[in-house]
């Protein structure tokens, strides 16, 4: 039995064998030495010894300034800062308390409100009020600055409108819009109001000195019909004494929103500024009535920087529009022009190709298949 097995040895394989050598891939060269080449091939205990721990931290640290060629993590997040472009604050500054400061005010109010007993006795019967409006008012002087900020971040309004710069509205600005005579539409930030509630100019109102001057801008960062970067003012307000608005010289008279039709939502902005003396507008004054869109067109970064050392952005409110059947009539009225439309090809449904006999399919499987103008769009 030997033999044929020693035979069958020696005998040459028919087909190709797999070797180790084959399926290894070439290695190239380190781009430089590497941290222990230093002691490759040494013996250890020839080594020179530190005996000291105060020697060993002085050889380290001189090691770890010398260039190396590979790269560490804090150089990857430098490399990573430095790409990113500073935010310039064009607004006033803000004083915000530490965290540390926060705790320990809650902290010694809870302790106060233990120790009083009306408001223990009333929220053992459940007769315990809270003020909603002095509550509203300690939050929009603590933190709704900060939270208007982080909603206009998210709805791009210092993006589009100031470039690289930010602020933070320290001036609660408050804007409605009347419907009627006993009720009124806010404008908080980012809410939805259509072009019929916002066809007349709103009521504005905000905390101010009575030797103050501020300028109020309303302008439409997406509507504009041939310029992609540009903007149309909406209304333009200056040197307004104190709170008062409607005593301020209004340099463009106000303009109801008109959303191009397929566009989708518009932002309308509000913006406080204030002044740090009388600004002659002479400049940027419009024709009253303006209806031109040429005219209108506007850009904020630019009439800030016109006036920058005079100008301070302070409050900051928006809303969201979307056009509506009224809009047509500013358009032919107003405007005198054809309505712009912009309508969107929506591509037909696809379904996949019908089973004569499909496993696992609802009953409505041959709606889809059949030869109707009703849409099926949705029910699958």
């Amino acid at each position: 039995m030997a033999a044929p097995l020693v035979r069958a040895a020696r005998a040459p394989i028919a087909g190709r064998l797999l070797s180790t050598s084959a399926s290894l891939c070439k290695r190239a060269a380190p781009l430089g030495p590497l941290p222990n080449d230093q002691f490759e091939g040494k013996d250890v205990e020839s080594l020179e010894k530190y005996r000291s721990i105060t020697r060993y931290y002085k050889v380290a640290e001189a090691e770890s300034k010398k260039p190396s060629w590979w790269k560490t993590y804090e150089h990857y997040q430098q490399t990573k800062a430095d790409d990113v472009k500073a935010v310039v604050d064009i607004g006033f500054p803000v004083y915000r308390a530490s965290f540390i400061k926060k705790a320990k005010a809650r902290k010694e109010l809870l302790k106060e409100n233990h120790r009083n007993l009306e408001l223990e006795r009333a929220s053992r019967h459940r007769t315990l009020q809270i003020p909603l409006d002095e509550v509203r008012e300690e939050w929009e002087i603590i933190s709704g600055p900060f939270h208007v900020q982080n909603v206009a971040k998210h709805y791009g309004v210092y993006k589009d409108l100031f470039g690289e710069a930010t602020f933070v509205p320290t001036v609660p600005l408050k804007v409605y819009y009347n419907k009627g005579e006993e009720f009124v539409l806010p404008v908080h930030h980012g809410n939805m109001v259509t072009p019929s509630e916002a066809s007349t100019p709103p009521e504005v109102t905000f905390e101010a000195e009575q030797d103050s001057l501020w300028t109020l801008l309303l302008t439409n960062p997406d509507g504009h019909l041939r310029e992609t970067d540009s903007e149309y003012v909406h209304w333009l307000v200056g040197n307004i004494p104190g709170n008062q608005v409607h005593s301020g010289i209004e340099i463009c008279h106000y303009f109801p929103p008109f959303p191009a039709k397929g566009t989708g939502y518009h932002r309308y902005i509000f913006i406080l500024f204030k002044q740090e003396g009388h600004i002659d507008y002479r400049d940027d004054l419009r024709p009253n009535p303006c209806h031109s869109l040429k005219q209108r067109t506007f850009k904020t970064l630019e009439f800030y920087r016109r006036h920058e050392d005079s100008l301070t952005p302070a409050g900051l409110a928006f809303f969201q529009c979307k056009w509506e059947e009224s809009v047509t009539q500013v358009y032919h009225q107003l405007l005198n022009m054809r309505e712009p439309i912009f309508e969107f090809e929506r591509p037909p449904v696809y379904h996949p190709p019908q089973v004569k006999y499909p496993h696992g399919q609802p009953l409505r499987y041959l709606d889809r298949y059949r030869d109707s103008e009703e849409s099926s769009f949705g029910i699958y």
